[in-house]
């Protein structure tokens, strides 16, 4: 009886025991079924993301240039300072043409045209662009289209907030290129004092005097170096000097002599117009033949371009 008694506790005892176990092992399996639905659920949202494209960095165009309809900005390279070679010759001589460097904000786009839409072509792209500028008040300083030809270009230039902008583009249809520099100096202005001590040791100085290109007309940026020349001068009643333009070897001979003088005359004409007399003063033109510099460089040739003020 005792015996019978105790199997039938052991028996109630063991069922109770395996419907706890079978309560751990199901509260165990939707424990886990959770972590892997969690998991699941996060995965597939990754997934999402980076087929939606929600991670991808969002560019924005320039604040005075838009891009083209149906065109998106694939990569963008910004720079606070940088410098770049835009042409400024009609040629298709990527070697040989003209180029001028202009230093300050950089930046560099590159765009494609958007999935599903009919590309412009490059003749398109480039008018958009031409009419954008000229419409903005700026200009076109060189161009060069021609079909299928890699290398046709635009370079534009216009006027905001008292800088220069100079802009490039090169287009395939498909893909097309903008480069933007907001033109400003880097280096410190030289001072009058800095002038006077350059003189007084070496018997002249070289100051990067900004023309327009291939011309004698002084670029408003660089008023700010003529003035010093003034207070130099007007500072020293007793100096005299001879003004001289200097010029890289790009053109011919003959024309970069004439070119180079008359910088060097504008130069003296703007400081006789500030009040320092004339009888101080002297100018000379030397066109290619003092370089400073390897002409076969941009940076050697942006060198080679200069005014030097002499010690008389």
């Amino acid at each position: 009886m005792i015996i019978g008694n105790f199997q039938m506790i052991y028996q109630k005892f063991r069922e109770v025991i395996k419907k706890e176990y079978q309560m751990k092992q199901k509260l165990v399996f939707a424990l886990f079924m959770g972590i892997v639905l969690f998991s699941g659920s996060a995965i597939a949202q990754e997934e999402t993301d980076a087929e939606s494209g929600s991670t991808e960095t969002v560019y924005k165009d320039h604040p005075l240039i838009n891009s083209m309809p149906n065109y998106h900005i694939i990569a963008l390279e910004e720079k606070e300072f940088e410098a770049f070679a835009f042409p400024v010759e009609n040629s298709s001589d990527l070697e040989e043409r003209k180029t001028r460097s202009v230093e300050g904000k950089f930046f560099d786009y590159y765009y494609a045209i958007n999935e599903g839409k009919t590309d412009a072509s490059p003749l398109q792209i480039f008018r958009n662009y031409e009419n954008a500028i000229t419409k903005a008040g700026g200009k076109i300083v060189a161009k060069w289209y021609e079909k299928n030809n890699s290398y046709s270009f635009i370079t534009g230039q216009l006027s905001h907030n008292k800088k220069n902008i100079w802009i490039y583009l090169e287009a395939s249809g498909y893909e097309y290129r903008v480069v933007i520099v907001e033109e400003e100096a880097m280096l410190q202005v030289i001072q009058a004092k800095e002038m006077y001590d350059a003189l007084s040791k070496d018997g002249f100085i070289a100051l990067n005097i900004l023309f327009e290109t291939g011309k004698a007309t002084i670029q408003a940026e660089s008023q700010i170096l003529i003035d010093q020349v003034y207070e130099l001068l007007n500072g020293n009643p007793e100096l005299k000097v001879s003004i001289e333009g200097h010029t890289d070897n790009t053109g011919t001979v003959a024309g970069n002599k004439k070119l180079s003088e008359d910088r060097a005359k504008a130069v003296m004409n703007a400081l006789i117009t500030m009040g320092i007399k004339g009888d101080r003063l002297a100018s000379a033109g030397w066109g290619q033949e003092k370089p400073v510099a390897d002409n076969r460089t941009e940076d050697g040739r942006a060198k080679n371009r200069r005014v030097e003020i002499v010690k008389k």
